[in-house]
């Protein structure tokens, strides 16, 4: 699962056969699309000697973070009364150091190690951050560049997404509670832009330029939200800021809450929240108080919340959880608009289409489900995965060959990855596809090819849940490709300009090149200085145009 940022951009040239990674037995380097070959480009992963314990309590997330050029402003660094601002990337980093009254106690270990401790009492115990010999100090660092931050076992990394060093440049660990979700916020208008999750239920705020800058040098402030699980001690889920919200983010937890704070305000002032009358309806408790964090909670389900998704405008939040429903709110009017049950099991993942028109949903039923909002229904079923699909997203910078010059989107390309191993591409045309129609106005029910239920006849009432629909009355559709990445499950993929980028639960990341942009940044490299490559990113436009094709 991964909540991501799709901005950031390769700008490197081409890695050599030599620095590419030998597949195991079974495994290709490549895989062919109608548009030409994905290649195997390098990959990322953990150092094995730096984790304390195995790798089976969470699952790996990651995040891209694409730090901008203007480094955002700061403040002193934090000491027992105050936080210094910082910028951070989708993943547990935010744990440094503990709550403004200084009672937590965190130990940061540079490099060097040396150590700071703040308070007493810790529950959590000590944060240790050590950086891999080809960190980054001080003097290199030039507060911008994309980052993967992901998280394995009790630690959070940090990867330079430009270098083909399979290393991250930096790791922090936690002692007593693993980080298990993060995001990133690209448009942030202080320094902290990376929040985290974790299973405690702890939540934390950071500057991730802060952190790069003071690897090994320095304790990095964070700001601490829900702490020793005051408001809600379930497990973290997933977590993310809101499109357009200055600062506010919203938080999921495993009972089947959410709960919405703003980072500007002090995160030792708790909130308080009646007692949920009923587990299976949804209910939203605003705080008493103006000076209370979290602002609100929303209690959408029995069960974990597996994955929440905002539409790219941030009107609707979508989310999936153990009982199997999409819910779709209007997030502002916090009401209920729409959703469905799966065909078996629980959701796990879910994602939105950039015009916000498609909802992508994944789960224990192994089928990647098509929701469209207009229509307020399951419009199509994806059948290819022989196991639960763990991670689905568009690929926004992909573009259909009919769609040139219309300016309107007639196909989209999609992903997908499961714990079967295999990464699945997808290109959905909705014209083509056979959609039961709804019933005309007084006349006799109609429907498409292939149709045999009533209960298509007419458009979801506002605010009620559809329940599993039957197999006979979803048209279905298969990928465009099958392939297999990894040899353990997959949690999550990442589309960007140039590359595809998909993940193993045990935390290696793999970076697939689109057609045509190896050999492109291959010929580049040879008229480009070292500077123009690392500041100019190669290419413009979006991929998918006829500049890709193969």
């Amino acid at each position: 699962m991964i909540n991501s940022n799709p901005n950031g951009m390769l700008s490197t040239a081409a890695a050599s056969s030599a620095n590419t990674a030998v597949q195991p037995p079974g495994l290709k380097t490549y895989f062919k699309t109608p548009e030409g070959r994905y290649k195997l480009h390098y990959e990322k992963t953990h150092p094995s000697g730096l984790l304390h314990y195995a790798h089976g309590k969470t699952v790996t997330q990651v995040t891209l973070a694409h730090l901008k050029d203007k480094p955002a402003p700061s403040t002193p660094t934090a000491s027992s009364s105050s936080f210094s601002t910082s910028s951070g990337v989708r993943s547990a980093a935010a744990r440094l150091l503990g709550g403004s009254n200084g009672s937590r106690a965190l130990s940061f270990v540079g490099g060097n190690g040396g150590s700071k401790i703040n308070g007493s009492n810790s529950r959590i115990g000590s944060l240790g951050s050590s950086s891999s010999s080809n960190s980054m100090g001080n003097s290199n660092f030039d507060g911008k560049g994309s980052y993967l931050v992901f998280n394995v076992g009790d630690a959070i990394f940090i990867s330079d997404l430009n270098s083909q060093d399979k290393d991250p440049i930096k790791s922090i660990h936690f002692s007593n509670s693993n980080p298990v979700c993060h995001a990133f916020d690209q448009d942030a208008k202080d320094g902290h832009d990376l929040i985290i999750g974790l299973i405690s239920g702890d939540v934390y705020s950071v500057s991730l330029r802060q952190q790069l800058q003071d690897v090994g040098k320095k304790v990095v402030g964070a700001q601490h939200y829900n702490k020793d699980g005051s408001v809600n001690n379930s497990r973290c889920t997933c977590i993310a800021w809101v499109p357009g919200g200055d600062g506010t983010f919203v938080v999921a937890h495993a009972d089947g809450n959410l709960y919405v704070y703003e980072k500007g305000k002090d995160g030792a002032n708790d909130s308080s929240f009646p007692f949920v009358k009923d587990p299976m309806q949804f209910s939203i408790a605003h705080a008493r108080y103006s000076k209370s964090n979290p602002l609100a909670r929303w209690h959408i389900c029995q069960g974990s919340i597996n994955s929440i998704a905002f539409s790219t405008d941030g009107a609707y939040l979508a989310t999936v959880g153990r009982d199997g429903y999409l819910r779709v709110f209007d997030y502002c009017k916090e009401q209920l608009v729409c959703g469905g049950k799966s065909y078996y099991g629980a959701l796990l993942c879910c994602a939105w289409s950039m015009d916000g028109k498609y909802i992508l949903t994944g789960g224990e039923d192994d089928l990647v489900q098509v929701w469209s909002m207009e229509d307020r229904k399951v419009v199509a079923w994806g059948e290819g995965h022989n196991s639960w699909v763990s991670g689905v997203f568009f690929d926004s910078y992909w573009s259909s060959p009919n769609s040139e010059g219309t300016g309107e989107t007639v196909m989209y390309r999609f992903g997908s990855v499961g714990q079967d191993t295999q990464l699945l591409l997808w290109d959905l045309e909705m014209d083509e596809i056979v959609v039961p129609l709804r019933r005309p106005p007084g006349g006799s029910p109609t429907y498409s090819t292939g149709s045999q239920s009533a209960h298509w006849d007419s458009a979801c009432p506002v605010g009620n849940l559809q329940p599993a629909p039957s197999t006979r009355d979803v048209p279905k559709i298969s990928p465009v490709v099958a392939h297999r990445v990894h040899t353990e499950p997959l949690s999550g993929l990442i589309f960007t300009q140039e590359s595809v980028l998909t993940v193993c639960r045990e935390g290696h990341i793999k970076i697939w090149m689109r057609p045509g942009v190896v050999e492109s940044q291959s010929n580049n490299s040879e008229t480009l200085s070292s500077t123009s490559l690392k500041e100019k990113p190669l290419f413009s436009s979006k991929v998918g145009s006829s500049s890709y094709k193969l």
